[in-house]
């Protein structure tokens, strides 16, 4: 019985998921790129792996720039940084489990004045395990927001991203923004706000405190600050998709149906009229 395999460049096994470690001992002997075809180049393995980059947006930052239109290249020591960091962090990424859809899902998250960045996972015998990890940046008029705005944006990308996972689940998120909980609540708020808020009312959640301190999304990413620039990038959704149920129809049964139940198991139609 095969006990692990490669599946899609990722090692699968009962621990969980992996990284394909033949694929990282290359990535490891990367050179640092030179031009602006090799960040692409780079940015493809990477990419390839990022649900296992805690914060991955931030980091990658500096090399975005590099990408932009009629930009010129300069890998200065902050690129540099970048690239290591990413290396490593694909070097010595965790192992994520598979879902147990039969426990609740853990989600943590830190907001800062340019990004977010979440942590999906679940507890098992009282330790977290990582599922997968998200970040994202805030285009410009996310990054006017003030800080309560910001934290619950943080919750409804949380919760667009990982929908699929959530939508029938018991969900528990660990915020060290107080006011998320009473603002959830709370019937006067912005209209922006409250819309937010109905957003999330198909969810079955649970708002608990965490400090600053205990939130292994990224402490250092609500402190971070650098110089913003236009960076070409996916902005988070404030909408969920409509999936109203507008009609149920019973297809009617083909012609064939009959045949086939008589040729596969020997049964005539009801109505057959023997003579």
């Amino acid at each position: 019985m095969v006990k692990e395999g490669i599946i899609l460049g990722h090692k699968v096994s009962k621990k969980g998921l992996e990284v394909d470690r033949a694929k990282t001992e290359v990535i490891e002997k990367l050179p640092p790129p030179t031009n602006v075809k090799g960040v692409r180049s780079f940015l493809g393995h990477a990419v390839f792996y990022h649900r296992f980059i805690k914060d991955f947006s931030t980091i990658f930052k500096p090399l975005s720039h590099l990408l932009e239109k009629d930009s010129h290249f300069y890998f200065d020591e902050e690129c540099l940084a970048a690239f290591h960091s990413l290396k490593q962090s694909l070097i010595s990424s965790p192992i994520i489990i598979s879902p147990d859809w039969s426990l609740p899902f853990t989600i943590m998250y830190d907001a800062s004045n340019f990004a977010v960045g979440v942590v999906l996972g679940q507890v098992r015998d009282k330790v977290f395990h990582t599922i997968y990890y998200a970040s994202k940046t805030l285009i410009d008029a996310q990054v006017n927001y003030i800080t309560t705005e910001k934290e619950l944006l943080s919750v409804i990308f949380t919760f667009d991203k990982f929908r699929s996972y959530l939508v029938t689940s018991k969900v528990i998120v660990y915020t060290d923004h107080a006011a998320i909980r009473f603002l959830i609540e709370k019937k006067d708020a912005k209209p922006r706000l409250i819309r937010w808020v109905l957003l999330l009312q198909e969810f079955d959640l649970e708002i608990k405190d965490c400090k600053g301190a205990e939130n292994p999304v990224a402490d250092h990413l609500s402190r971070l600050e650098y110089e913003r620039e236009k960076v070409v990038d996916i902005e988070i959704k404030e909408n969920f998709p409509d999936e109203r149920l507008l009609a149920i129809s019973e297809a009617s049964i083909p012609w064939y149906a009959d045949f086939i139940n008589f040729i596969v198991s020997n049964i005539l139609p009801p109505d057959i009229d023997y003579q």
